[in-house]
């Protein structure tokens, strides 16, 4: 009869936080709707800035829990477009401040934010359809 190893002579595989990973990719999914829906609902507004850093905060946490595994790229992938669309933000705001007097600032301010606005419903989009096949981001 074939011996059965011990539990604990068995080496233990990673654990894949992949609820961690769910809760990130909805949490950004519902800031980039909320985005896109705070332009006709002013109140909700500041809603998008809580989601989005609840949801990056939830990255950085389950980062290291996912490390070697596929979510790890999805956690990094979801922190760098937080990171990426919080500096393009702050590029509309400052060109809005800067030449929103001469009134060219503000269409100019609204395109980056609209550019920036579907970039993240992109990467959200196309990360989910890689999280859901259990894939890894490529190049990350």
């Amino acid at each position: 009869m074939a011996e059965i190893p011990a539990l604990e002579n068995t080496p233990a595989s990673p654990v894949v936080p992949v609820s961690s990973g769910m809760i990130a990719y909805v949490l950004f999914a519902i800031a980039a709707v909320m985005t896109i829906a705070s332009s006709g609902l002013p109140l909700i507004a500041p809603l998008v800035g809580v989601v989005g850093i609840i949801g990056v905060i939830v990255c950085y946490v389950k980062r290291d829990d996912a490390r070697n595994t596929w979510v790890a790229s999805h956690f990094t992938w979801l922190i760098r477009t937080f990171w990426w669309s919080l500096l393009w933000s702050v590029l509309g705001w400052i060109v809005l401040g800067i030449l929103g007097w001469i009134l060219i600032g503000i269409p100019i301010a609204l395109a980056i934010w609209v550019i920036a606005g579907i970039w993240v419903i992109y990467r959200v989009v196309r990360g989910y359809l890689l999280f859901k096949d259990s894939l890894p981001i490529p190049g990350i």
